[in-house]
């Protein structure tokens, strides 16, 4: 529940995305000044893209005008749409790979993903997507939360609705196994 004291908006996260889902486009206005800052911090992390990074945030916003359905109430608003965010940027950066792919047999050198891309190119396709399958679905909620989408234990608990203390011990876990399905 967050809310801007003196700022003109005292309306909490949940009350604002009450309005965009009655078309109060001055409701969706409010959540992305409030947002929208910290989402393109967060994701210009990850992608060394600036285009890219905030073409996902504008993404993420016309997501929430279309669906605010989608909120479910069992997590913060922030948290649920760093959930957005991070799938906006993934789906990007998995779409521009086959002209990055033709960029360097160009022998472009700009044109190299950075690491933290690849991996994210990998996760899908390569051994430890089978690995991160045959986790239990709450052990891969916690991997997915924490390690891919970059949240801290405690905003990852308030995304599923545990206590952080079992997001460390799902993710120790979800760390063991995986470690014994990759050796």
């Amino acid at each position: 529940m967050v809310v801007r004291p003196g700022t003109g908006e005292e309306r909490t996260d949940e009350e604002l995305l009450d309005g965009v889902a009655g078309g109060d486009a001055q409701a969706l206005r409010t959540l992305y000044d409030r947002h929208a800052p910290w989402l393109l911090l967060r994701l210009a992390r990850r992608c060394g893209d600036r285009s890219m990074v905030e073409d996902a945030v504008q993404d993420t916003f016309v997501a929430v005008w279309r669906r605010p359905d989608t909120y479910r109430g069992s997590g913060d608003v922030p948290a649920w749409i760093w959930g957005i965010g991070i799938r906006r940027l993934i789906d990007r950066t998995r779409r521009r790979a086959p002209s990055t792919a033709a960029e360097m047999d160009q022998g472009r050198a700009d044109a190299e993903p950075s690491a933290e891309e690849r991996v994210l190119l990998g996760v899908e396709y390569g051994d430890l997507s089978g690995a991160l399958d045959r986790l239990s679905p709450e052990l891969r909620a916690v991997v997915q939360a924490t390690v891919l989408d970059g949240l801290t234990t405690r905003e990852a608990g308030r995304l599923l609705g545990i206590p952080s203390g079992t997001v460390k011990t799902r993710l120790m876990r979800a760390k063991a196994r995986l470690r014994e399905e990759l050796a």
